[in-house]
């Protein structure tokens, strides 16, 4: 009697959870599109991933492409489905005899992490007619069903037409015999991670590329052929992973070639991957670089292979320098690996190089596979430059008397009585009626103030700025533009300038550009500065002056169009998210904020990851521009772009970055750039307007920073927050981020709402 009464019992509180607990529709795809908003008011798309989707009748059909990179997901608002009592996943499907899917649940261990965790689970067995699927919850292990925040079908095995109809949740796992039954098999790591193309697919699309017959040499380093070094994103010349992993102390990238500088010799190491590259096939008989390193420097190298491409490095070979016979002289010197030294691994499937175990800095140039068993050198070759003539134009005589700007008498003042002097004091050597500058980079200044307010210099507009130099003259002359206030303490400060290239003005020592020439509103003038440096080659100036002519043997060059420098906003009472390329796997969080807050933005996107399948970014940011967000460019491999060597390397740059930008968007055009790390200069702009064909074209920077860049992986990732409010507080109206960070992905949402709290429009930058 008492086991029965505590049956009844049981059965009594399971009857009881069950009436309390009603299925759930998810979906009931009664929308319009195939994208929007699903029953739970929360987003789902194909992030236009399929080949082809429509959606009526509440129906869902769609054909996959062959390369496995389609699917469509469903977002949940980090749904408590255990809680709710909830057992499986419900969905009516109809899909190819035989075929398969491939079924990922993401969840959260807490609602209020940035970072969700995925498991998979293979469904296998349909039948070519409709039938319902339903999947237990159970089958995910180690997911947090009190934590569901999405689900994505993907990995289809055949590539004809599907339809679904109505995802739920059901209250009982029963419910799934009554339902036609699939096989369902649980996977512990995916197949097919989602948003990214199969490696071995790549590496056929690759190889594609290559020359199918006779060996021809294969560059593949990201410090070599014609790509610049990509910081944060980390792509060699194939498009394949190169990087250090931040284990590096540093790394300095210019005139194609990377220094390496360890931390630790037993921690720091650089590694590029090869794309499984049938060097048997190719012919390619090792690989050859140039190297400079200090006497005794020895460091490691392994080469590695796959067994499959599409899976990760299964065999390895290591040598060390003195194995291979390598000694450095502090000269640079082309070496050698050849594959002969690395027997172990599958000549057919080469897939990685790595460097590891360096004893102090090193220096790589140009790195590639060779032909055959003698090794031959990469020439890094440059595209040819038109032969344009210098148009020049006359040089009247002005008016104005001559003014004395800096003759560098004093060392922390100009003959105005106001400040001169470098953001860098280390770049800066000062003697009596001298200043030497040696920029450590392109983003080094050397300014000299006009006045602490504004400086009305349109009484010099028929004069000419004098510098007298020796030296370099690789650099930009910057005249700086206050803003309407004449305020320092309002953003923008400055509110633009013009730059002009100090070699196109030069004549010997001396430099003579027309005021007229920069093209900034004179009468709001803060000052010069001296930037945009290219060389590290030393520059002194001995005078600064504004001069009524110029001598006789002085051709003075036509203005370049330099297109529009902006830091905020035109529109009164707007702000402007722009926000540039960061890590693939936030961007569908950062979509759904921005959906949610209902903003329209601007994204800057690098062209490299653009054309990387892998990343899907060229997927979910189509979809994006369905929702009417702009994009605009933001260079190809996202170099400091005034630090290139030449107009040839920048313009290289700007193209690609066009050519991905309209391949990837139905021929998209745009005049809107935002340079990398901020970083301008006279040859990048003169370059922008000839590449993009305007002259109005817009060098974008920005006025609000959320300086994620030094707080999101600090211990204080909020001071995001301070940083947003104090450019907000100071009238800041155009907006700087990425979202590379957890934090700072985590923060998106207050940072839209910080902005709308100031009634002012939020809309996108070329609104």
């Amino acid at each position: 009697m008492f086991i029965s009464n505590t049956l009844l019992g049981l059965l009594g509180l399971t009857i009881a959870v069950y009436a309390q607990c009603s299925n759930l529709l998810i979906d009931d795809f009664s929308r319009p599109t195939p994208s929007g908003f699903n029953n739970l008011t929360s987003w789902t798309s194909d992030d236009n991933s399929m080949s082809s989707i429509a959606l009526a009748g509440g129906l869902l059909s769609f054909t996959p492409k062959p390369d496995h990179s389609s699917y469509f997901y469903e977002t949940l608002p980090c749904y408590q489905a255990a809680t709710q009592g909830y057992k499986a996943l419900s969905l009516t499907v109809k899909g190819p005899k035989d075929a398969s899917f491939m079924v990922e649940i993401q969840t959260k261990q807490a609602c209020t992490d940035n970072e969700y965790q995925s498991q998979w689970v293979i469904i296998s067995g349909l039948t070519g007619s409709v039938q319902t699927i339903s999947i237990s919850l159970s089958s995910f292990p180690g997911a947090n069903l009190n934590g569901i925040t999405g689900f994505v079908w993907s990995t289809y095995s055949q590539f004809s037409g599907y339809e679904f109809s109505n995802v739920g949740f059901t209250c009982n796992e029963e419910a799934a015999s009554s339902s036609h039954f699939v096989d369902c098999v649980n996977l512990t790591s995916p197949l097919f991670k989602f948003g990214h193309l199969f490696q071995d697919d790549y590496s056929i699309w690759q190889q594609q590329r290559q020359p199918p017959v006779n060996c021809v040499r294969l560059s593949y380093s990201s410090v070599i052929a014609r790509l610049s070094r990509l910081t944060f994103l980390f792509y060699n010349a194939m498009l394949q992973p190169s990087s250090d992993d931040g284990t590096m102390k540093k790394i300095e990238v210019g005139s194609n070639r990377v220094t390496l500088t360890p931390n630790k010799p037993d921690t720091s190491y650089f590694y590029s991957k090869t794309a499984c590259t049938n060097a048997q096939a190719k012919g390619y008989g090792g690989i050859s670089f140039r190297i400079k390193a200090s006497s005794g420097t020895t460091f490691g190298v392994q080469v590695a292979s796959a067994k499959s491409c599409s899976g990760e490095d299964t065999s390895f070979g290591f040598q060390t320098t003195r194995e291979l016979g390598w000694t450095f002289d502090g000269t640079e010197k082309l070496y050698s690996l050849p594959f002969s030294k690395f027997t172990t691994i599958d000549l057919s499937k080469v897939s990685s190089i790595l460097f590891t175990t360096l004893s102090g800095p090193v220096q790589f140039g140009p790195m590639a596979f060779y032909c055959g068993t003698t090794p031959s050198e990469y020439i890094v070759k440059t595209l040819p430059l038109a032969s344009t003539s210098v148009s020049t134009v006359t040089a009247p005589k002005g008016t104005a008397a001559a003014k004395l700007i800096d003759d560098f008498s004093v060392q922390n003042q100009n003959s105005l009585g106001q400040w001169h002097g470098g953001d860098n004091d280390a770049a800066v050597t000062w003697v009596k009626g001298k200043v030497a500058l040696k920029a450590p980079d392109a983003d080094f200044a050397y300014y000299s103030q006009f006045e602490n307010t504004c400086a009305d210099m349109t009484a010099y507009d028929g004069s000419y700025l004098h510098v007298a130099y020796s030296g370099s003259n690789k650099f930009t002359i910057a005249m700086q533009q206050h803003n309407s206030q004449c305020n320092e303490a309002i953003a923008p400060f400055p509110e633009t300038w013009d730059s002009l290239e100090a070699a196109r003005y030069a004549t010997g020592n001396n430099i003579y550009i027309p005021m007229s020439h920069f093209n900034i509103v004179r009468s709001r003038v803060v000052g010069l500065a001296f930037k945009g440096f290219y060389t590290n080659e030393a520059v002194t100036l001995t005078r600064i002056q504004i001069v009524s002519s110029v001598p006789d043997n002085v051709h003075i060059p036509s203005k370049l169009p330099s297109g529009n420098l902006v830091f905020a906003c035109k529109r009164p009472n707007s702000i402007a998210f722009a926000i540039d390329d960061g890590d693939p796997t936030y961007a569908q969080e950062v979509m759904e904020v921005i959906r949610s807050e209902n903003i329209k933005v601007t994204f800057f996107t690098v062209g490299a990851p653009l054309r990387d399948p892998s990343t899907n970014l060229s997927n979910i940011y189509q979809d994006m521009m369905t929702q009417g967000h702009q994009m605009a460019l933001h260079s190809y491999t996202h170099p400091k772009m005034e630090g290139l060597p030449n107009n040839d390397a920048i313009a290289w740059e700007y193209k690609q970055d066009i050519d991905a930008v309209s391949d990837m968007f139905n021929g998209l055009k745009t005049k809107y750039f935002r340079p990398p790390f901020g970083n301008e200069g006279a040859r990048m702009r003169q370059q922008l307007v000839s590449t993009t064909g305007n002259s109005d074209a817009y060098i974008v920077n920005w006025n609000i920073d959320v300086e994620d860049w030094l707080w999101a992986t600090s211990s204080q990732p909020e001071k995001q927050l301070e940083a947003f409010q104090r450019d907000l507080e100071k009238g800041g109206s155009l907006v700087v981020m990425h979202y590379l960070y957890p934090s700072t992905v985590k923060y998106l949402r207050q940072f839209i709402q910080m902005a709308k709290k100031t009634n002012k429009k939020l809309m996108r930058v070329d609104q």
